[in-house]
């Protein structure tokens, strides 16, 4: 179940590139090594289009997951608490027995839903003639890689005018 979690949450941050609160660990994690590749201007094309379609689904599935939690009796702030407490012992949480079996209802709706979230994310990168593969590539060469994000902004700018 916490690989499940942990892939939801996992998707959200692929969504929004990070801008997800992080936490304090006692360790951090070494960061991954992206190996650098180039990017077309036609894939980055096909990208941003992908991009701009992935976020209005992750609003959709934000507001889903909300709706999950919120169906359960939990309010978000605290479901985050716990599942924190799950994915990092070494964050107290005290949960009432009451709050474990919401949270384990949660859990199990979550991961029900997690399958069809990945098949709408793969759809709409398939339908742009790009693998699913090569989006998740770019996505995170973007995060360190100035000059394809300013291509990938100069992207947008061009779509919006």
């Amino acid at each position: 179940m916490k690989t499940t979690l942990n892939g939801i949450a996992a998707i959200m941050l692929f969504f929004a590139f990070g801008s997800t609160a992080t936490f304090a660990q006692v360790t951090p994690a070494p960061e991954p090594q992206v190996q650098q590749t180039e990017v077309s201007d036609e894939e980055l094309a096909e990208f941003a289009q992908a991009f701009q379609v992935m976020r209005m689904l992750n609003q959709e599935i934000q507001q889903e997951l909300t709706g999950v939690v919120e169906e359960e009796g939990m309010q978000i702030q605290r479901f985050n608490e716990i599942h924190q407490a799950t994915v990092d012992p070494a964050t107290p949480v005290e949960a009432t027995d009451e709050e474990k079996e919401q949270y384990e209802n949660i859990s199990t709706e979550i991961d029900k839903r997690q399958v069809g979230f990945q098949q709408q994310m793969e759809d709409i990168v398939s339908d742009l003639d790009m693998t699913f593969e090569r989006y998740q590539e770019i996505a995170m060469q973007l995060q360190n890689d100035p000059e394809l994000q300013e291509r990938l902004k100069a992207s947008f700018e061009q779509d919006n005018n």
